[in-house]
């Protein structure tokens, strides 16, 4: 597709992909392979010149999105919101945020990606919404002991009713002025719900019917494990027994899952099947899947969350979280497939997302793992050879048996941006940090799309056609980004995108539904497994190995041509003849 004349169309995909969307729109099994992009909405595209992506923008680049050949699109919350927590603050789930459209831009959009093959994936924030939503308003216009407070956690007193740790930093307790406190285990702008609270479970429900309604595909749970606190508020214990933490991981949660699951199975059937469904838009066929955000170590804990009535899926963070060595992330490969086992659950596999550090600067680092604690500024890094790890890494999870995540950008192998201007930063982990953490606009810079120097492309006009005096992008792309835009990689054979199609396009040709994994002897360094017709090698030591016995290369992240694979690369195997066979290096 060429982004710069916008030469691929809608209508050119329509007309030419038809047979192989409804193919797609058609498998009940969608969520248990799917590859899932995810957009963050301010940074993807611009469709109106004004430096703010929406979804005026996204529509316009649907057909790249087709063209890399995902199956579904995950949009982080574009509801009414103040944007104090780049819009997991949510005042108003029914109304869209004016900056990214209406809500009939969305049920637009909705209906253009499933005309392409490509469900919808919305963000629902069930453990907090905005100061601004009318609940909150409320709450603070009743006074203490009010009905209207019984929705959030108020209490009185001349302390703070806990000592608990803000996921941001800092406390969780804000006082007001009439002297009661409001709980708020992010920012204060995010006050904690109340889910022993009637109206709390209702409203959540109704929200998941709304959008249903509109023909989305599935729901992804935002903090899913933190919605129920212990109504006597504990001290966090030093070392807390399952299901005893005061605010994570309680066991009343399941019974919340339990009704969701069953309201997104009553959305579940063919096209037209639902009788709730808005007059005007176009249902999703097949099933409406439920994505879970669960930070646990547990693992018995963790796929709790996915017995069969409850979650269809949770992000599987730990592999993420781990540095690039064989041995831990041939540990993280197996707990992982070891747990979801028992629940007959798919597992995820995710590189990064709009809270991570992007993997070509983290795989670039000498700790080369995740973990928020150790964000910093300053932190050294080399981007060679953190992109040489992370396109092995893209062919590592996309080989994998289970869904696989791709966060927007990532594709395009976009390092994170660790020298935005201190007054550019938005993000309130820097703020509630001191400074000391920088929070995570890094990995939220708007993509590149087209062009030697900023905006790259990223603002069009109603036309699809690049702006011609775009306003400044609301966070500053570095001056150097041009060969990471999507045109320059699209005439290059060898690039990270290229290699992302290539992927994702064999993925769907060879391992479609399946499920099949079994490791191979390899060295120490090299992780080595077949998934049916294909064998995945990935080499994280700090020499060349010689390629198992192989008919052909099918694709590899790096050159394979002496019969040698690389340090830091991966290549993908076909032990047998195969008429899919094409080698990409």
């Amino acid at each position: 597709m060429g982004v710069g004349g916008n030469e691929t169309t809608m209508t050119d995909l329509l007309d030419t992909d038809a047979p192989r969307a409804t193919d797609r729109l058609a498998d009940p099994l969608w969520w248990r392979d799917a590859v899932i992009y995810e957009v963050y909405p301010r940074s993807f595209a611009d469709g109106n010149g004004d430096g703010t992506g929406d979804l005026a923008g996204v529509r316009q680049r649907l057909p790249y999105l087709a063209d890399l050949g995902v199956d579904a699109v995950w949009f982080t919350p574009w509801y009414a919101s103040p944007l104090a927590d780049g819009g997991y603050d949510v005042a108003d789930y029914r109304t869209i945020h004016p900056d990214f459209g209406t809500l009939e831009d969305a049920e637009a959009l909705i209906a253009d990606a499933l005309a392409l093959g490509i469900r919808t994936i919305v963000d629902v924030v069930p453990n907090h919404v905005s100061r601004e939503h009318e609940w909150f308003r409320a709450a603070l216009a009743a006074g203490p002991g009010s009905a209207e407070r019984e929705r959030f956690w108020f209490r009185p007193g001349d302390a703070a009713p806990t000592h608990w740790e803000s996921n941001f930093g800092g406390e969780t307790w804000t006082r007001l002025p009439d002297g009661d406190w409001y709980l708020h285990l992010f920012d204060a702008a995010q006050p904690d719900l109340n889910w022993a609270h009637p109206d709390v479970r209702r409203e959540h429900e109704e929200v998941l019917r709304f959008w249903l309604d509109r023909g989305v595909a599935g729901v992804r749970i935002d903090s899913a494990a933190l919605l129920v606190k212990d109504p006597a508020l504990p001290e966090v214990p030093a070392h807390p027994r399952p299901g005893e933490h005061p605010n994570t991981d309680r066991d009343e949660l399941h019974t919340i899952y339990r009704g969701w699951r069953s309201v997104t199975d009553a959305y579940t059937g063919a096209p037209g099947a639902v009788d709730g469904t808005r007059a005007g838009t176009t249902p999703a066929p097949g099933t409406r899947a439920l994505v879970g955000e669960i930070w646990l170590e547990d693992t018995d804990r963790f796929t709790a969350y996915l017995r069969p009535d409850e979650l269809h899926t949770a992000f599987n963070f730990d592999f993420m979280s781990r540095p690039w060595n064989a041995r831990d992330l041939r540990d993280s490969i197996t707990t992982t497939l070891a747990a979801h086992a028992p629940v007959g659950a798919p597992a995820t596999w995710v590189l990064s997302n709009h809270d991570v550090t992007r993997p070509v600067t983290r795989y670039g680092r000498s700790a080369s793992g995740f973990s928020f604690a150790a964000k910093r500024f300053g932190t050294p890094t080399d981007l060679a050879l953190g992109t040489r790890r992370a396109r092995a890494a893209a062919l590592l999870t996309a080989a994998l048996p289970g869904a696989l995540y791709v966060y927007q950008g990532d594709e395009l192998g976009l390092p994170e941006v660790e020298d935005l201007p201190l007054d550019a930063l938005q993000d309130p982990m820097h703020r509630r940090s001191g400074g000391v953490d920088p929070g995570r606009d890094g990995c939220r810079v708007p993509i590149p799309w087209v062009g030697t120097e900023p905006p790259y492309g990223f603002s069009s006009d109603a036309r699809g056609a690049v702006a011609a005096d775009p306003a400044p992008t609301w966070l500053p792309q570095p001056a150097d980004w041009a060969p990471y835009t999507v045109a320059a990689q699209e005439r290059d054979p060898r690039s990270m995108l290229a290699l992302y199609r290539d992927a994702i396009r064999l993925r769907r040709e060879l391992l479609h539904h399946d499920e099949s994994f079994a490791w191979l002897p390899s060295d120490d360094d090299v992780l080595a497994f077949r998934r049916g017709t294909l064998v995945c090698v990935v080499n994280t030591g700090d020499r060349p190995v010689p390629l198992p016995d192989h008919h052909d290369v099918l694709l590899a992240s790096a050159d394979t041509s002496d019969g040698t694979l690389p340090s830091d690369a991966a290549a993908w195997l076909a032990p047998e003849p195969n008429p899919t066979t094409q080698q990409r290096n």
